[in-house]
């Protein structure tokens, strides 16, 4: 099973969506696991350690900080980026479908945009 970290200012509502449609979903937001004010890099480090594909709707810094870690063969679980004028639903969708049908090894080292296409 995939497990999320949602960042500081990734939408509520989406993780509302998504965990009433899976209960069971491992999702943690940044506040939630103490990581609140952060930076990029120190957020990416400990998705890494805690084995967690970030979501994001920061496309212009976080972005490319997981690629700077892709780059310098750090560990990079994965990322979905989601930008903002996405339709919600369509992104709780997605990504309800790519927890049921893939792993987390699939992601390690990719930056995924939502929704997909």
């Amino acid at each position: 099973m995939l497990k999320f970290l949602a960042d500081e200012n990734f939408d509520r509502d989406i993780v509302r969506g998504l965990l009433l449609r899976n209960p069971g979903l491992d999702i943690i937001r940044i506040q939630e696991a103490g990581l609140s004010g952060l930076d990029d890099p120190t957020i990416l480090e400990w998705a890494a350690a805690a084995h967690r594909i970030v979501l994001t709707h920061d496309i212009k810094t976080m972005v490319n900080y997981a690629y700077e870690r892709i780059e310098a063969d750090q560990p990079m679980p994965g990322m979905f980026a989601i930008g903002q004028a996405a339709s919600l639903g369509q992104v709780i969708e997605d990504l309800l479908l790519l927890t049921e049908y893939s792993d987390a090894e699939e992601w390690e080292g990719q930056v995924k945009y939502l929704p997909l296409k």
